[in-house]
């Protein structure tokens, strides 16, 4: 009985992981390339200044290796730093509520990542 929990354990979080993965690639292929309407890394750059490098690159690679499980708990880990990032420099100050700006779509994904950490 044992093993089919353990089972069960590991094919929940290789869903979480290629869900999460999917998300944070996409958004970080919005920023890196323009894809899916996205402005592309120039237009990030200009408005992050040179935070968004990594931000971007972290989202996109991060995404990947969630979704191929390389480097799960280091892209987790690196996801979860960005998403705190995201709400200290930008959504913290407006609130709770995504419909306002605020954090709680960042504190869905952090709550999503832990468990792969």
């Amino acid at each position: 009985m044992l093993h089919d929990e353990s089972k069960r354990l590991d094919l929940s979080l290789l869903i979480i992981r290629i869900i999460v993965g999917v998300v944070f690639a996409a958004h970080g292929a919005q920023k890196l390339f323009g894809a899916f309407c996205g402005h592309g890394l120039a237009a990030v750059v200009e408005n992050m200044g040179p935070l968004g490098y990594p931000v971007t690159i972290g989202e996109f690679f991060g995404g990947l290796g969630l979704i191929v499980g390389f480097l799960t708990r280091f892209s987790a880990a690196s996801l979860i730093v960005i998403m705190l990032g995201a709400i200290g420099m930008v959504h913290g100050k407006n609130g709770f509520f995504l419909s306002n700006g605020g954090f709680e779509y960042n504190l869905a994904l952090i709550g999503l990542l832990i468990p792969i950490f």
